[in-house]
């Protein structure tokens, strides 16, 4: 009972930490029943615990039913941590080995994604309070500092140092 407890109590985080990030959002209630960004991560939640339990066809199967009702692609064994806000989610990708921090936000069109090269850890590692701005594009096994704004449509190659703002193709650090 405790552990329905605490799945309950952090997706309603979720949904608060929306709310409260979201200008649009008149409510708690308008993000659980209205938000595909929200949706997303429920699905996701669901996926990653089958994944984990190695009933990787079916984790499969509710990401892509995810992917088909929200259009937002996250792979079941992506790992997210608390309070992420996709906001606008139509495009987005999360691909299989990512990780993502606390407290991030990603807008539409973004992918973290692989670059096709490496075997095992093929995608990023986001830090806590990320912004990743629209169809922006973070790729292959690098990892992106804490509170790091990626701007929209940067292509980010390379790590990415705390504390700073990236923009362009490649991206490059414009503000410490």
């Amino acid at each position: 009972m405790k552990k329905i407890k605490n799945i309950f109590n952090s997706l309603l985080g979720d949904a608060r930490n929306i709310a409260k990030k979201d200008p649009a959002a008149k409510n708690v209630l308008e993000v659980i029943l209205l938000y595909p960004g929200f949706h997303a991560i429920l699905f996701h939640r669901l996926a990653h615990w089958l994944y984990n339990k190695r009933l990787k066809f079916l984790a499969r199967l509710i990401s892509q039913i995810s992917r088909f009702i929200t259009g937002i692609e996250i792979h079941p064994g992506a790992k997210i941590g608390k309070r992420l806000f996709i906001d606008h989610g139509m495009g987005v990708v999360i691909g299989e080995t990512a990780q993502i921090g606390n407290d991030c936000v990603i807008y539409h069109g973004a992918t973290l994604g692989g670059t096709g090269k490496d075997k095992y850890k093929r995608h990023p590692t986001i830090a806590n309070n990320v912004m990743v701005g629209t169809g922006a594009k973070i790729l292959g096994p690098i990892n992106v500092g804490n509170n790091v704004k990626v701007g929209a449509g940067a292509i980010v190659l390379k790590d990415v140092e705390d504390n700073v703002t990236v923009v362009g193709v490649p991206a490059r650090v414009v503000k410490k």
